[in-house]
């Protein structure tokens, strides 16, 4: 499909594409908590799931559903606040369930580190953190409407190649997920080094879990009293 776009508007997409990547928000924010709370595999499983989401979005873009959002109040107003009362909840299982990050106790973070490394983190474990990040990508309209405004700034280069706007949007939005998911698995990563580091300081580990789940808790928050 990119052979269809100017070489010379698709290498500006992916300049723009680039800066807006590695902008820090409530994605990088959610796999930084997701990594550090449950370790590397997880916080990648949630880097893909948020890239996921980018192609949802995407398509909801070239298809026009996006253009709801934009077009009804009432349709914007409950997509919002259902993205806002997941984040809620993750920070809120984040702050009152510490058991379930493994950081508790130096033991418990033995057994998962060694379970970790093992490679014995279950299918649902990575499921979990996948549709996690999904959920948390899909419900937040500001990124539909994102996608909405940006990717058709870059439609129609491809003129007389008979590309349809449909797919170039399509090709510029799985660009723009690939570039997400090569960001935020490092995040992951990272961020699962962080668990691994920390993992034997009951205090630190303690202020990391309340952080995270303040962080997300606000997030949560944030987007429910923002207007459009």
């Amino acid at each position: 499909m990119l052979p269809t776009i100017d070489l010379q508007s698709y290498l500006l997409f992916v300049t723009a594409a680039v800066a807006l990547v590695l902008t820090p928000g409530p994605d990088t924010v959610f796999v930084l908590t997701q990594g550090v709370s449950a370790g590397k595999r997880e916080g990648v499983a949630a880097a893909l799931g948020v890239s996921t989401g980018v192609l949802v979005h995407t398509a909801a873009a070239a298809l026009g559903l996006a253009a709801l959002l934009r077009a009804s109040a009432l349709a914007y107003a409950a997509v919002k606040y259902a993205g806002a009362a997941y984040l809620l909840y993750l920070g809120a299982t984040t702050l009152w369930r510490g058991n379930d990050l493994d950081l508790a106790s130096a033991g418990s973070g033995d057994d998962a580190d060694a379970r970790e490394s093992s490679g014995d983190t279950t299918d649902s474990d990575l499921r979990g953190g996948y549709l996690r990040g999904v959920t948390v990508n899909v419900l937040n309209p500001k990124v539909a409407l994102f996608f909405l405004a940006f990717l058709p700034q870059f439609v129609g280069s491809g003129a007389g190649s008979g590309a349809t706007p449909t797919v170039e949007m399509l090709a510029l939005g799985g660009t723009y997920a690939a570039l997400t998911a090569c960001y935020l698995v490092a995040v992951g990563l990272l961020s699962g080094g962080v668990r691994s580091a920390f993992r034997t300081r009951p205090r630190l580990t303690d202020g990391l879990r309340w952080v995270s789940g303040s962080v997300l808790v606000g997030l949560g928050a944030a987007l429910a009293l923002e207007s459009r």
